[in-house]
């Protein structure tokens, strides 16, 4: 009767040294590895012990590691990456500041000065971008994260021009000081011509010039005698291109045009039309087809070095990731193909150690 007891307490034992072992659901995971010098390093990776679709585990938001990150780049991946990082907020995770400075002042910032930790961009990195990050010792990692279609606005009173196409764009977005719209299109009224685009930083602006001008240099806009230039402020376009007084009948009354993510249009579709280009209009149908002429990715860079040194960059990112395609279509955005969804997972993943 003694061993018969006797056995049954150490069943119990095992069992919770089973258990112990096996833990909860929530657990925070250490591998170890090694950097390119040969030195020994551990990345640790908060996680509920289960994997999204892509592959990467599930982030847990309590458990990001203290730290910053330095975020800096694309306006119009900002929305974007501002949505995520409210729901990380709102899930227990850290706040993170976003720096909106265009797509070329975010590369700027990581590959020339190295003062940020991700790059958001709304164009893929230049080669000689690219250059700039290897004198400075970092080798960029390319994160797909969504889709925009660049939407071209008139506002909401112009009467004429919601039709155009690439090269009636063109001629509008190059026109020279007191152009008048008969210009553009000789079945068009003479409304005065005026112009709005974000400045040379913008990826907006780099992927414009290389879709409408075929990277003309240099971009024709910039010597264009209608056109005011935002800089990263696409308000000033909206209010700008809404109050523009285009009037019928009055052919002294402006009637203007601009450009900016597909994000900025849907908030201002009160006051604002899209323009068909081609035949197409803007939205998840035609971006969907790839029959919309200027959709175009959108991108965050990291770096496994940071992602090294910064265990939090490679969880905030995976947390992108997996959590991504729930907020997008409330931004304003479009899902980016799984494929590349996929392939950003596992160049992640590969640079973390996940």
């Amino acid at each position: 009767m003694l061993i018969r007891k006797r056995a049954w307490i150490a069943l119990i034992a095992v069992l919770g040294l089973v258990a112990a072992a096996c833990g909860g659901d929530d657990s925070s995971d250490t591998t170890a590895g090694t950097d390119g010098s040969g030195s020994v390093t551990t990345t640790t990776t908060a996680t509920t012990g289960d994997v999204s679709q892509w592959g990467l585990p599930i982030i847990d938001p309590f458990d990001i590691p203290s730290g910053d990150i330095g975020i800096a780049g694309s306006s119009t991946v900002f929305p974007l990456s501002t949505a995520l990082v409210s729901k990380l907020i709102d899930e227990g995770g850290p706040e993170y500041a976003i720096q909106s400075v265009g797509s070329g002042g975010g590369f700027e910032r990581f590959c020339v000065s190295g003062e940020s930790d991700i790059s958001n961009a709304s164009r893929p990195i230049k080669d000689s971008e690219r250059e700039s990050c290897a004198a400075i010792g970092r080798d960029p990692i390319e994160i797909r994260v969504g889709t925009d279609a660049l939407s071209v606005v008139i506002s909401s009173t112009n009467y004429f021009a919601q039709e155009l196409t690439l090269a009636e764009i063109a001629t509008a977005f190059s026109a020279p000081a007191g152009a008048t719209w008969d210009s553009v299109n000789p079945s068009f009224p003479t409304h005065p011509i005026k112009t709005f685009s974000p400045g040379a930083d913008s990826g907006t602006f780099d992927y414009f010039n290389e879709v409408v001008f075929d990277e003309a240099d240099p971009p024709p806009i910039l010597v264009s005698g209608v056109a005011e230039i935002v800089g990263e402020d696409d308000n000033i376009t909206v209010k700008g291109v809404s109050e523009d007084g285009c009037t019928e009948g009055d052919l002294s009354s402006t009637c203007a045009i601009g450009y900016f993510g597909f994000a900025f249009f849907q908030n201002s579709a009160d006051i604002l039309q899209a323009v068909a280009v081609d035949g197409v209009s803007p939205g998840i149908e035609s971006v969907n087809a790839d029959t919309y002429p200027i959709s175009r990715p959108l991108f965050m860079y990291t770096d496994a070095g940071i992602v090294a040194e910064k265990p939090q960059v490679a969880q905030f990112i995976a947390y992108y990731l997996n959590n991504v395609n729930e907020v997008i279509g409330e931004v304003g955005y479009f899902p980016a193909p799984d494929e590349k969804l996929q392939e950003a997972a596992d160049a992640i993943a590969a640079a973390a150690g996940f």
